[in-house]
Order: structure tokens, then sequence, then C-alpha cells
């Protein structure tokens, strides 16, 4: 049966990532006893926030059990999130594999809850989009949803801080439907970047519905941050959740 809109509950728990490390993350489910579908969601850059919390109940409290781990957490379990957040861009960011072995643990998480259906998407905003399609190319999942994330495509620039390099190479191994949403005014990644990456999605065969939004730009569903922009952040919830819905119902 469907969980009763808005009534949830939430609470830290830890989960086992790469090589066994053992991080904090973010867990809220809906009420009722299911099956939902899961949602793993990737916080952005700035860390794992208030913000990206937020969103995670957002989920539960339309009927997904949702997880977000803290990626930052192998800077220390109880250090102030922008702190975790500096020290982890000081150190180039979070290698792929690591991210990965993170991320498999979060939606092993999510497939043993009692309430699951055994299917699970995942989302991600900023970095986090980019982590969504990693994932997305690297372990089994249902549904994907990359939320403007940059360096997916394109050319990273000289004495960026971070290490990392685009995916596209990988397009031919996704392993699920790709919803991706855009803001026309963003560079990280542009509206070339995405086309690039729309090009290789469609010379492999793969599903996936692309929308784009004129006068956004990075980080349109902030709510907290000028770069908010409602009619934008209003209609990509909308596909977002219609999305879900068609991959993430049933048994």
């Amino acid at each position: 049966m469907p969980a009763p809109e808005e009534a949830l509950s939430a609470k830290n728990v830890m989960l086992t990532g790469a090589d066994g490390a053992q991080s904090n993350a973010y867990q809220a489910l809906p009420a009722g006893d299911g099956p939902f579908g899961g949602v793993l969601v990737i916080h952005h850059l700035p860390g794992w926030d208030s913000g990206t919390k937020e969103i995670t109940r957002r989920f539960a409290a339309n009927g997904y059990n949702a997880i977000c781990p803290n990626l930052y957490a192998r800077q220390g379990l109880d250090v102030d999130p922008d702190d975790a957040a500096a020290a982890t861009r000081q150190a180039g960011g979070i290698p792929d594999e690591q991210f990965v072995g993170d991320a498999d643990g979060a939606i092993k998480a999510l497939r043993a809850l009692p309430t699951s259906n055994g299917k699970v998407g995942v989302i991600g905003y900023c970095s986090g989009g980019r982590h969504s399609f990693l994932t997305a190319v690297s372990v089994p999942v249902d549904a994907a949803v990359d939320c403007y994330g940059a360096f997916v495509t394109g050319t990273v620039p000289d004495g960026f801080p971070l290490k990392v390099t685009p995916l596209v190479d990988r397009t031919p191994q996704l392993t699920c439907p790709l919803l991706g949403l855009f803001g026309n005014d963003d560079q990280f990644p542009n509206p070339e970047q995405v086309d690039e990456l729309e090009a290789a999605l469609k010379a492999a065969g793969k599903t996936y519905e692309f929308h784009r939004y004129d006068g956004a730009g990075h980080a349109f569903f902030s709510v907290d941050r000028p770069a908010y922009r409602p009619e934008a952040a209003v209609d990509g919830w909308q596909r977002i959740f219609e999305w879900y819905g068609r991959h993430l119902a049933g048994d």
C-alpha cells in the first residue's frame, strides 16, 4: 500500500563502504509496510548538509526509502560538514573507486530494508550528478537521475582542484534508464557538454530523458542559494517523481 503522505521517520545510521570502512548516513523511511522503492541520494560538493538531508526526507514523504551517505566520513564521523568538505577538496576529492564502494554499500542497505521492493534508484546534484552517473555505470541500479553533474563529459580545466576524469566513454556500461536535468546557463556542464552526453547515450542505444531549462544555471534546485530557480526546480521535481514512479514502482 502507498505511504501516508508526509508520514516518515528519519535517523542517522551506519553503513559499510569501500574496504570495509564505516561511514555515517542519513536514512528517511515512509510510514507503512511498503513495499517501497529505494533512492540513494548523493550529496553535492559542499557536503553532507541539511539541504541534502531535506531532499532525503522529501523522497520518504513521497513513498521511497532513502539513504544519503556521508561521503566525507573518512575525515571523521563527527567532523563539521563544512570542515570535512574543505579537507576532502584539499585532498583532491573522493577517488572514484572509493565512491563506488560506498555507493554499493548504501544500495545493499536499501535493498536489505524489510519494506524494500528490491528496486533502487540513484540521484545526485553537482558533483553528485557525476557520482550518480558513475554509480549507474558501475553497479546494478534500476533508475538514475543526473542533476547538472559536471565532468561526465567535457575537459577538466587546468588547475582544477579535484582529481576527476570524464566518464562519457563508459556510457555503454550504463545499467539503467537515465534522467538528466540541466540549466542552459550552467558552465559545468555547459550545453555543449550536455549535447556530448546525449550523443553518447543515443550511440549506445540507452534509455534516457533530458530536460534543459532556460534562465537556470548550476544548483538551480538549491532553495537556500541565489542560484535557485523555482520554475525549473518545480518542473524538475515533477520529472524526478514521474521517472521514479515509472522505474521503481512494483514488487
